[in-house]
């Protein structure tokens, strides 16, 4: 047993609720996180905050600790890396991205009422809204009949994506699957596909410090990076102010989670953890277990917190 199991209390620090693409709402979410018995949680949905005081009253209510956070997707196309490779399992929700390189931060902590970084992430969403259109009229002209009230209405007061296209699609049995939706429709390269505004990683960790946030590198075995050339850009975005790197996660192998492990020591990055968990919509990934694979210490949260109070 190791000395993060032997702790007994859990947390999961990467979870998404229908304020961005998962199915439950904020406050479903952390009902959901207290009867697995987790110690505490972090609300990080893509590219907004909007969910977070539902969750963080929902918290209070059952004294839960609910930490405000946010994953932000940040532009690496100028970056010189390798292919994405997405491991096994990668939900069906995402399936035909990655033309665009892209790199996920998470973002901890955020002090009052996060106005600054709030403002940054609307108006980025109100850039990427004006592409909701040109997809809903591309695929009109191919031939589909779909709007975008009614894509508006799946994301449920949410951000618009591909996602909820994808699903309109589904249920009108345009196709059979959402995967399907992005392999010949909305994938980078395909006829409905229309590129996404991004922040650049520098930009993305300002925005979340400025906020009085700790940023972490999410999920970077989707990178398809490793060893030096991992270390180099975990170095790169430390001298940018990264402080975390998501060492435990879902789709990690043991061999994975060591190497992170490893190179957090090595760079003097706080560890953190998550799930990904996005309820329904990930159906075998549950909140603090992943596939089952996974045990995210308490512990953790406290060396994030010494992060916070520049420690």
């Amino acid at each position: 047993m190791s000395t993060f199991e032997q702790e007994g209390k859990y947390i999961d620090l990467h979870m998404h609720s229908t304020a961005s693409d998962g199915s439950m709402e904020p406050a479903a979410l952390v009902r959901h996180a207290y009867g697995l018995g987790l110690a505490a949680i972090a609300l990080t949905d893509h590219d907004t905050v909007s969910g977070v005081e539902q969750a963080l009253e929902e918290g209070e209510r059952l004294g839960m600790e609910v930490i405000p956070g946010v994953e932000i997707s940040v532009s690496i196309s100028s970056w010189d890396l390798a292919p994405f490779e997405y491991p096994r399992g990668w939900s069906e929700m995402t399936a035909g991205e990655p033309a665009e390189p892209e790199m996920h931060l998470l973002g901890y902590f955020f002090s009052g009422s996060y106005e600054r970084i709030s403002e940054t992430l609307e108006d980025l969403r109100q850039r990427r809204e004006q592409r909701n259109p040109k997809i809903i009229a591309r695929l009109n002209e191919l031939g589909l009949d779909i709007s975008l009230e009614e894509v508006t209405r799946k994301a449920a007061g949410g951000v618009v994506g591909r996602p909820h296209i994808a699903r309109v699609m589904m249920e009108k049995g345009d196709i059979s699957s959402i995967s399907e939706g992005f392999d010949r429709y909305l994938g980078a390269g395909r006829p409905a596909y229309f590129k996404k505004d991004k922040l650049t990683p520098e930009e993305g960790l300002a925005e979340i410090i400025r906020a009085g946030g700790v940023p972490a590198i999410a999920h970077p075995i989707y990178l398809g990076v490793r060893g030096r050339q991992l270390g180099d850009i975990l170095e790169r975005l430390k001298r940018a102010g990264l402080k975390g790197i998501e060492a435990l996660y879902s789709d990690n192998s043991k061999e994975q989670t060591d190497e992170l492990l490893k190179l957090a020591q090595e760079h003097g990055l706080k560890v953190t953890g998550g799930s990904d968990f996005h309820g329904s919509f990930k159906p075998d990934i549950e909140a603090g277990s992943g596939r089952g694979n996974l045990r995210i210490p308490y512990s953790l949260l406290s060396a994030l917190r010494q992060a916070q109070r520049g420690q």
